[in-house]
């Protein structure tokens, strides 16, 4: 393949992954205009169209679907490789990208990157909180940050971040209404607010605990919500008992708004980890966060 081919080659798989020519250009610190054209000019020179394209959005044709899939990897390993270049010389440098869950940013990791940011002025951040499955092998993220029990196979993690108080909350009023629960088995007459994981079929199960050890209860499903503060003020509202982070919960309880229930019974969730591929060739940026990291946390 000649070396223009390849040049637009890798504009074209930019488009496909940022979903639009103006996004990928700003991706590429090109303009939107030559990005357009390369992918015409590639598209010219294989002789198929590769992208549908309104003046809205585009869509790829089944052959740029197949062309996109094939050629990603491959693009991933160049991209990487240039990266790499700083991280041979020992500099600390580059663009350090990282998928994070919503809540883990007001928990800790807000703090803990302005504070990277500051010690590692030649590192750009990328972060996108997101509580999806994130793809460690395709999606050129250089770390993933999850929960200990949502670890992804054959990666390595490094814990991070404080140890997750729990709690059962309500209004009073709703309280008063349909009893306070004395047991975990007394939940299930109650209306539960959920806490969604990335979406409303992954709502978080409510981890209790008694003698006999840890296990979970399932309230009714009166809400599922994948925003943990509008959760917490559905519970000021009286519409249903919550199983939230304590700490998001903290001033409504301070203030008499919301009560805790089964106190003593709702054990700490675990802590967050940073999931990344290998030890092997690893970036400094991504060495020097996960050694801040642990600096803080241990």
């Amino acid at each position: 393949m000649q070396r223009s081919q390849l040049s637009d080659m890798s504009i074209f798989v930019e488009v496909a992954r940022s979903n639009g020519f103006r996004a990928a250009a700003v991706q590429l610190n090109l303009g939107a205009g030559s990005v357009s054209e390369a992918v015409q000019r590639f598209e010219d020179r294989l002789g198929v169209r590769l992208i549908d394209r309104t003046t809205r959005k585009i869509a790829l044709t089944t052959l740029g679907q197949q062309l996109y899939e094939r050629s990603l990897p491959a693009i991933i390993d160049l991209e990487s490789a240039v990266r790499d270049l700083h991280d041979s010389k020992g500099v600390v440098g580059g663009v350090l990208r990282l998928n994070a869950p919503k809540s883990s940013g007001p928990f800790f990791l807000d703090k803990l990157l302005g504070d990277y940011c500051i010690q590692h002025p030649d590192v750009d951040v990328e972060l996108t909180y997101d509580d999806e499955k994130a793809d460690l092998v395709t999606s050129g993220i250089d770390a993933v940050i999850r929960f200990e029990n949502m670890l992804e196979m054959d990666t390595h993690a490094v814990p991070i971040g404080p140890d997750l108080e729990m709690a059962i909350v309500g209004a009073p009023d709703y309280l008063e209404r349909r009893g306070t629960p004395q047991t975990p088995e007394d939940l299930l007459a109650h209306d539960g607010l959920y806490f969604a994981i990335g979406n409303a079929k992954n709502p978080a199960p409510w981890i209790v605990e008694n003698e006999g050890g840890s296990f979970a209860v399932a309230p009714k499903r009166r809400m599922v919500v994948n925003n943990v503060d509008p959760l917490v003020d559905y519970a000021v509202a009286g519409v249903g008992l919550a199983y939230v982070y304590a700490a998001t919960a903290r001033s409504k309880i301070d203030s008499g708004q919301l009560m805790r229930v089964l106190d003593g019974m709702v054990p700490s969730r675990p802590k967050h980890t940073i999931n990344y591929l290998s030890k092997r060739h690893m970036p400094a940026r991504l060495r020097a966060f996960i050694d801040l990291a642990k600096m803080t946390w241990t």
